[in-house]
C-alpha cells in the first residue's frame, strides 16, 4: 500500500503520514492520530497484526485478549398526544436545545433500568420518550434478544408515565406504538469484514432472533451470528453513511448503528440523535394524519401545523444546507431512505392540502 493509499485509508493527510515517517522510531503521534492507529490496527486481520508485530520485532507470547462488545443504546419511543397536550407539558419544561429546528422540550424523568430518560415534547403534538442504556452483550444475539424483550416492558412504562405527566384517565392516554433503537458502538471483539458485518447486524437485528415464538422473542442458534460474521451478512434495504477511515455507519427500517473511528472528524452521538428525533417525530406526526385517513376521518391540523409545515419540513429534510458536512448530509439521507419518510411526508401534506380545500 502506498503512502497516499495508506493517507485515505486512515482518513488523514499525505502530509500527516509522512510527518510520521519522517519523525522516526522516536517520533509520538498526536492522541487522536494514535487513536486512528489503533483502530486500523484493531480491524487489520490476524495475518497482518502479526507481519506488523514481526517488523516492530515484537515476540509474540499469549494471544491478546480481545475487547468484549460494548454499546449505548438509545431507544426513541414516540407517541402523538396532540398540540394541546404538549403545549401542558412544555409549561413545565426547559427548551430543547437538542432537538433541531422543530420547537420543543424537554425534560429528565425516571426509568427503572435506563441511565438517562429524556422525554422531548415537540409543539407539533409529538412526545418522544428517550431511554440511554449502556450495554455489555456476551454476544449480538444477546443483545438483539435484550432489545426485542424489553420493547415489550417499555411501550406500556412510557403510556403509565405519559398518563402521569398529564393527570389524565388511563383509557384516554394515547399509546406508543413502536421503539427505534440506535447503536453508539464503544467496544467490539471483531477485525476486517467481521467488523462491517457486525454494525449491519446491529442495524437489523431481527435475523438473530426467533421473533415468532410462544413465550416472546427468543435467540436463535449462536451458529446463525458466527456464520453470518464469518461469510458475510447484507440487506437491500441496509443503508450505509460512514465515511472510510473515519466512521462505520448503517441503518435499517428498525434501527441505526454507528462506530467513531476518528473522535475528531467522524458524527457526534448529539448529532445522531438530533437527527433521529426530528425523523421520528416526523414519522410519529405523519402517522396520526394516516390513522385519521384510515378510520374514514377527514385529516385536520391547527393551520400552524397543517400542510405548510409539513411542505417545509420536507424541504429541511431533502435539501443539503450550506454549512452542512458531508458526513450528515449521508446520515440524514440514509435515516430518510429506511425510514421512508419522505414519502410519507409528501402525503400527508397532500392529505391536508386536500382536506382544506
Amino acid at each position: 500500500m502506498s503512502l497516499r493509499d495508506f493517507a485515505a485509508y486512515l482518513g488523514v493527510s499525505d502530509r500527516t503520514v509522512s510527518n510520521w515517517e519522517g519523525g522516526g522510531a522516536s517520533y509520538q503521534p498526536r492522541a487522536e492520530s494514535q487513536a486512528v492507529l489503533d483502530t486500523a490496527l484493531g480491524r487489520a486481520s490476524d495475518d497482518a497484526r502479526a507481519r506488523f508485530a514481526a517488523a516492530l520485532g515484537i515476540t509474540r507470547g499469549a494471544p491478546p485478549v480481545a475487547a468484549g462488545i460494548g454499546v449505548d443504546s438509545h431507544k426513541f419511543l414516540p407517541v402523538f398526544i396532540g398540540v394541546e397536550r404538549a403545549r401542558r407539558l412544555r409549561a413545565h419544561m426547559a427548551p430543547d436545545a437538542g432537538a433541531g429546528w422543530l420547537e420543543s422540550s424537554a425534560a429528565r424523568t425516571n426509568h427503572p433500568d435506563a441511565k438517562e430518560c429524556i422525554l422531548h415534547v415537540f409543539a407539533c403534538g409529538v412526545a418522544v420518550f428517550r431511554l440511554v442504556q449502556p450495554h455489555k452483550p456476551a454476544s449480538l444475539t444477546e443483545l438483539a434478544v435484550w432489545r426485542y424483550r424489553s420493547y415489550a416492558t417499555d411501550l406500556p412504562w412510557a403510556r403509565e408515565k405519559l398518563r402521569d405527566l398529564l393527570d389524565e384517565d388511563h383509557s384516554r392516554v394515547p399509546n406508543p406504538e413502536y421503539v427505534l433503537s440506535l447503536y453508539w458502538l464503544t467496544s467490539s471483539p471483531w477485525t476486517g469484514g467481521a467488523y462491517d458485518t457486525a454494525l449491519r447486524l446491529l442495524s437489523t437485528p431481527s435475523v438473530l432472533v426467533d421473533r415468532g415464538a410462544p413465550d416472546g422473542p427468543v435467540p436463535l442458534d449462536a451458529s446463525v451470528e458466527e456464520t453470518l460474521l464469518t461469510t458475510g451478512f447484507d440487506h437491500p434495504d441496509i443503508v450505509s453513511f460512514g465515511v472510510r477511515g473515519v466512521s462505520t455507519g448503517y441503518a435499517g427500517w428498525s434501527g441505526v448503528a454507528y462506530a467513531s473511528l476518528s473522535g475528531e472528524r467522524s458524527l457526534t452521538i448529539d448529532e445522531l440523535v438530533t437527527c433521529e428525533l426530528t425523523a421520528q417525530a416526523l414519522w410519529c406526526f405523519t402517522r396520526h394524519i394516516q390513522q385519521m385517513i384510515e378510520d374514514g376521518q377527514d385529516p385536520s391540523m391547527p393551520e400552524q401545523y397543517g400542510w405548510r409545515f409539513l411542505r417545509a419540513a420536507y424541504s429541511r429534510l431533502t435539501t443539503a444546507r450550506a454549512q452542512e458536512t458531508a458526513q450528515h448530509v449521508l446520515m440524514r439521507e440514509a435515516i430518510m431512505k429506511t425510514s421512508g419518510l419522505a414519502e410519507r411526508l409528501r402525503a400527508a401534506q397532500d392529505a391536508l392540502r386536500e382536506s382544506v380545500g
